[in-house]
């Protein structure tokens, strides 16, 4: 389980953090739209990496994390919404951490 959780972990984390930084380009695209235009390869590069890889790795994850916990549906709907959701991954990560290790998870 440990390991099953610590991969779902990583991908939350990446998952996330490229979905903020995608909604963070979007709010630059409104206010300078030079700078937006300096940056679009990078957001192009972003979009495409999170859409394309990150996000269907991190579904599996979430799949691998809910059939061996067992999680509700409930759960698992919310996992599933986060990739879409910026910084709902990361709430989800910490809930899951303290739904299945209400004591501490520790890195081994």
């Amino acid at each position: 389980m440990d390991s099953v959780f610590q991969r779902y972990r990583i991908m939350s984390f990446v998952t996330g953090t490229t979905l903020l930084i995608l909604c963070g380009t979007l709010l630059l695209h409104s206010v300078d739209l030079k700078l937006w235009q300096d940056i679009k390869v990078f957001v192009d590069v972003v979009g495409i990496g999170h859409g394309v890889v990150l996000y269907p790795i991190y579904l599996v994850m979430s799949f691998q994390l809910a059939l061996k916990a067992r999680l509700h549906v409930g759960y698992i709907a919310l996992m599933l919404l986060a990739g879409f959701v910026p910084g709902l991954a990361f709430y989800m990560e910490h809930r899951m951490r303290v739904k299945l290790y209400p004591n501490g998870f520790r890195i081994a």
